[in-house]
């Protein structure tokens, strides 16, 4: 059995050494054969230089540095599509996602899945970062019509044909967690640890996630098309009872200034209305536009060790 463990890296210059020491120490418990992919997503800091130095020193560290900063999903998939083994881990480079648990993943992966997710018993972050996940998930659960769960990131474990699978997607806008559930196949969840971050801060702010949040609810789900229909079409029914009201009230002369209030009214909404659904769907265009340009959703500058 060979295993890859794939871990994007982004600001993480001081815990590089770290990271790769603590999967050394877990993966060599359960098999001799493996590789670590780490994965450097453009990052401002000095972490490929970090990532150069364990590469140089050992040659299981195998380094793939991307041309600019593509997001953590991008890097994800390069990552997969370099990778080599029977069975994937794919992780954080925080050390939130503990090495120690890898062993447990595969255990309960060898019970007859192809996907064990790790699903994180008390999560160690912020009160506002577990709330705004939360809310993410449950609006991403609706919008596209699929079950997600908060408690699971991009910590676990993959066969290989899974990973096949998510790397031949032509999506350019990659989100991981919902590429493993759409592909299908056996799936399993798994209780895990979760620990405090080794070093620094989440390099996801307010707006990132806001535009993760958005880029994916329009990428894996039409269901914002469908919803403006119903919206028209629930408009039409209150343009048609505010009708025959206004009717009503002409007809028993309750109506004292005529015409002014209700054009004045009805003009600003539906017009706000018009440009809404517009504003919808020109963002669906833009998306399929980006699509079928069919540029690449990551590109490789350097690789170390391959």
């Amino acid at each position: 059995m060979y295993l890859s463990i794939i871990s994007p890296v982004y600001r993480a210059e001081e815990i590089v050494v770290q990271l790769v020491t603590e999967i050394h120490q877990a993966v060599k418990l359960i098999t001799d054969s493996y590789e670590i992919i780490l994965v450097e997503d453009g990052s401002p800091d000095k972490s490929w230089e970090a990532i150069l130095s364990v590469c140089e020193q050992d040659k299981i560290v195998k380094g793939v540095k991307l041309s600019r900063n593509f997001g953590q999903h991008a890097a994800i998939s390069a990552g997969l599509a370099t990778s080599k083994g029977e069975w994937v881990v794919v992780m954080d480079c925080d050390l939130q996602d503990r090495p120690d648990e890898i062993a447990h993943l595969l255990a309960k992966a060898k019970e007859g899945f192809e996907i064990v997710f790790a699903q994180r018993q008390v999560r160690q972050d912020g009160f506002l970062k577990k709330l705004s996940s939360k809310l993410f998930y449950k609006i991403f659960s609706y919008l596209t019509d699929t079950v997600q769960d908060s408690s699971v990131a991009n910590f676990g474990i993959y066969h290989r044909k899974v990973v096949d699978a998510v790397v031949s997607l032509g999506d350019r806008i990659r989100f991981f967690p919902t590429m493993t559930q759409w592909v299908g196949f056996r799936k399993a969840y798994l209780p895990v640890k979760h620990d405090e971050r080794a070093s620094g801060k989440s390099s996801y702010s307010w707006s990132k996630l806001i535009e993760l949040a958005f880029n994916n609810i329009i990428s894996f789900s039409d269901k914002p098309l469908r919803l403006t229909v119903r919206l028209g079409l629930i408009m039409s029914v209150i343009a048609i009872l505010l009708g025959v009201a206004y009717l009503y009230l002409y007809f028993t002369s309750q109506i004292k200034q005529l015409g002014f209030a209700s054009i004045i009214i009805s003009i600003t909404f539906f017009s706000g209305l018009i440009i809404f659904i517009l504003g919808i769907i020109g963002i669906y265009l833009g998306k399929t536009f980006e699509q079928v340009k069919g540029r690449p959703a990551h590109i490789i500058d350097q690789k170390l060790n391959f």
